[in-house]
């Protein structure tokens, strides 16, 4: 069975000021697709070892393209992007038995604002109607109608922090299979849930959003369901269909898809106020860290680099100064400028900089006289996944207390990998700026002293009503007082005459 394999994966903050380009993103064509997935975590790398033990399997890699997460995509970046995939899907459509398509879920583009369902459709229209096509999706991702009717079926991450992105691939993958192999005809429920949401509540092992994905998981275990999942989207990427939404795959039983979809959507509406992140203001978490017997945390979700925020926020950086804090600092930032005038200083000599808002100006550059202690360059590797990021040009600068990795380009730091890759261990600070919502227990939770989630600006903040939403469908809870939710199903495929 011929079995073509494709990506296209970014996730993006309609309220990052900085647009992604056709070259932000690293491309993978033909066999490059497998050779950079096998052995790491990710979905294809799940994929592959349970296509891998079917001899009967003939695997097809088209194409694929990742970016990090940053501001929405340009326009023609991204039909340029979608002219190589769909080129590739023409190129090897003769003989194919199925499709698998590694997708986020939470692209969009300046003008074309549910770019999967683009790629979905016309990569229907080439294949045809009989070819299944089965999909993988973060479950931040925005699952649109155009992107479920061009789609046999679909698993979606059951954890936040994301460890089963190998699982979620090889969920899809079996299904696939499945689907080839016994001939399933899948039916798809979903139920809008008009909530956004954010906060520790959501950590799927200890969080109330766990009992959601416990009950998807009880189906798909069960086997009343193929697959299922409840999808939160992604709150930063103001689109016309962003909400949260339970999704139930059956085998051509749409009474049970839509009873489980309207239960699982039912409890999380229910607990749709537990699901919001209380923040502590920036001086009050200064305040009692100051107080503390070893390392603060400040999570700085507002400027989270892995939900699509720039990584150049000062906010922290700028409070820490007024106030005077004496401890010793760690905490990074993306600031190009920067890393350029610390390469022309030199190292081991001190210079004058100006650091933040390189990229978003809601920032006012911070001056401050620094050390320049590193200067480094190239790729490192994640300790959660095992892949590469690519920081640019980087430069560690010691001001007085303070140790700031000044990076070119925005990379993730949901992991220590950005810190130790620099040498510099956050256990030996008095207080660690970690620009993400969340991340395993074990990078930081479990030896720090205490974690604050602070209310700073950016835009990825989770202060929600702080955005300033103007395209999903309102009202939307928080967004809007008094939000009604009146359960709808939904089932997929629809009817011929209601495609879109």
């Amino acid at each position: 069975m011929k079995i073509l394999v494709a990506e296209c994966k970014q996730e993006v903050s309609s309220f990052n000021p900085v647009a992604t380009l056709y070259e932000h993103f690293t491309i993978n064509r033909g066999q490059e697709l497998l050779a950079y997935h096998r052995g790491i975590e990710s979905e294809i790398g799940g994929a592959l070892e349970v296509f891998g033990a079917r001899s009967d399997v003939q695997l097809v890699p088209l194409w694929g393209g990742r970016a990090n997460s940053a501001g929405a995509l340009e326009q023609d970046d991204f039909e340029r992007l979608a002219a190589e995939f769909l080129q590739a899907v023409e190129d090897h459509r003769e003989g194919a038995a199925a499709f698998y398509f590694s997708l986020h879920g939470a692209m969009a583009a300046a003008v074309e604002l549910d770019p999967e369902g683009y790629l979905l459709r016309e990569a229907r229209a080439l294949l045809g109607p009989q070819i299944p096509i089965v999909i993988s999706l973060d479950l931040h991702g925005i699952l649109t109608e155009r992107m479920l009717q061009h789609c046999d079926a679909l698993t979606i991450y059951h954890t936040y922090p994301h460890v089963d992105l190998s699982d979620t691939g090889a969920r899809a993958a079996r299904l696939l299979l499945r689907i080839l192999d016994e001939g399933l005809t899948p039916t798809i429920a979903r139920v809008v849930v008009p909530a956004l949401v954010r906060g520790d509540e959501l950590k799927t092992a200890t969080g109330i959003y766990g009992k959601s994905i416990r009950q998807a998981q009880e189906l798909e275990a069960t086997g009343v369901a193929l697959a299922a999942g409840m999808m939160i989207g992604n709150p930063f990427t103001d689109v016309p269909e962003l909400c949260s939404q339970s999704i139930v795959v059956t085998n051509g039983d749409a009474d049970a898809a839509g009873c489980a979809a309207l239960d699982m959507a039912a409890a999380f509406w229910e607990q749709r106020q537990s699901l919001q992140a209380p923040l502590v203001s920036v001086q009050s978490a200064i305040a009692s860290a100051r107080q503390l017997q070893g390392t603060a945390i400040f999570a700085d979700a507002a400027d989270a680099t892995s939900s699509g925020a720039s990584g150049d926020s000062n906010a922290i950086l700028a409070a820490l100064l007024d106030a005077g804090y004496d401890g010793t600092v760690l905490l990074p930032i993306v600031d190009a400028p920067a890393v350029r005038l610390a390469r022309e200083t030199g190292l081991g000599q001190i210079g004058e900089f100006k650091l933040g808002g390189a990229c978003d100006p809601r920032f006012v550059p911070v001056k401050l006289q620094a050390r320049i202690v590193m200067l480094a360059t190239g790729p490192y590797y994640f300790e959660s996944w095992g892949n590469e990021q690519d920081a640019g040009d980087t430069a560690v600068l010691q001001a007085g207390k303070m140790t700031i990795i000044v990076t070119t380009r925005p990379v993730y730091h949901f992991d220590r990998s950005l810190f130790l890759a620099h040498g510099r261990d956050p256990q030996n600070f008095d207080l660690v700026v970690v620009k993400s919502p969340h991340c395993q227990d074990r990078f930081f939770i479990d030896w720090a002293a205490a974690n604050y989630n602070v209310d700073a600006p950016g835009s990825t903040s989770a202060n929600l009503q702080s955005l300033g939403h103007t395209i999903c469908r309102r009202p939307m809870f928080p967004l809007d007082d008094g939000v009604v939710f009146t359960p709808a199903v939904q089932i997929f495929p629809l009817p011929a005459a209601e495609t879109r």
